[in-house]
């Protein structure tokens, strides 16, 4: 590791930043200096201009992956570096209204059931049943499981927050008769790994990476033409606790989002809301 490297992961820890936002901020720095060929601090602000230019022109970022890219590229040189420079107040990532793809509760369990390997099944079971990202999911502990409650705590979440999220019956059931089958005292969802460690010892949950192609693969046996994802199960979840009158403030604590105007799009995506705007428009014709 290079001493600017370590400076910047330093200054990354003093802010409290989380060790996946370190991961993701140091990568948009090692990036930037691939492109360029030498070492960060040596680039000049109008290469850094240009840099932009080329991640939103050329490479056509996201603004996912731009939000990512100009903040880790602002962290290190006003923070690491001490430069102020006027391109950090000019750069902005692209702004989109996208909609996420939301799947029927009959679209659900037919993907689930396309999923063969039991423990693919239940992590994504899970993550639907209770509104959980993938990185949640995945590294749920056995003390996570508050069954007296019907709860299940949520630890370490996005932005390092921790919550508590309903636990179905039905989903307590199908956790309990799965870890049977290990056994681990510590993991829900333990991997082998390269070493092939048994699962009653094993202290590595398994990869998003596996989870994410055990999902392709039922998607494409259940024949399926929406583009879901993993997220897309807890879009859906949230969807269909609306549909079902929960109330949105709540549905915000689930999820875990800091502002209510984030979880205010599912409102958009609800069957009762495209029936009311079917029957108004259906109105405004008849009247034409």
């Amino acid at each position: 590791m290079t001493e600017l490297r370590k400076r910047m992961i330093e200054c990354l820890q003093l802010r409290g930043l989380s060790e996946r936002t370190q991961e993701a901020y140091t990568r948009a720095v090692r990036q930037l200096a691939q492109h360029y060929h030498k070492s960060p601090d040596l680039i000049t602000e109008e290469e850094l201009r240009q840099y932009f230019l080329y991640i939103k022109n050329i490479k056509k970022y996201s603004r996912a992956a731009s939000t990512i890219a100009i903040c880790g590229i602002k962290f290190f040189f006003e923070q690491t570096l001490n430069r102020q420079w006027t391109t950090f107040e000019l750069v902005r990532a692209p702004r989109e209204k996208k909609l996420p793809v939301i799947l029927s509760i009959e679209e659900v369990h037919k993907i689930l059931s396309c999923i063969r390997l039991p423990r693919y099944r239940v992590c994504l079971s899970t993550i639907y049943s209770c509104g959980l990202r993938l990185q949640e999911g995945i590294h749920l502990h056995v003390p996570d499981i508050d069954s007296a409650r019907m709860m299940l705590h949520v630890r370490h979440g996005k932005g390092a927050k921790d919550r508590y999220v309903p636990l179905p019956q039905c989903t307590l059931e199908m956790l309990r008769h799965y870890w049977a089958t290990h056994r681990n005292p510590v993991l829900i969802f333990p991997t082998e790994g390269r070493d092939h460690i048994s699962l009653k010892t094993s202290t590595e949950s398994m990869s998003k990476s596996s989870v994410q192609e055990a999902l392709r693969a039922a998607l494409k046996e259940s024949r399926s033409h929406k583009r879901a994802s993993v997220d897309t199960r807890r879009h859906s979840w949230a969807t269909h606790l609306l549909e079902a009158g929960v109330n949105l403030r709540l549905i915000q604590e689930y999820l875990g989002h800091s502002s209510p105007a984030t979880t205010s799009i599912y409102t958009h995506l609800t069957a009762r809301a495209e029936q009311l705007a079917a029957v108004a428009i259906n109105r405004v014709m008849a009247d034409l």
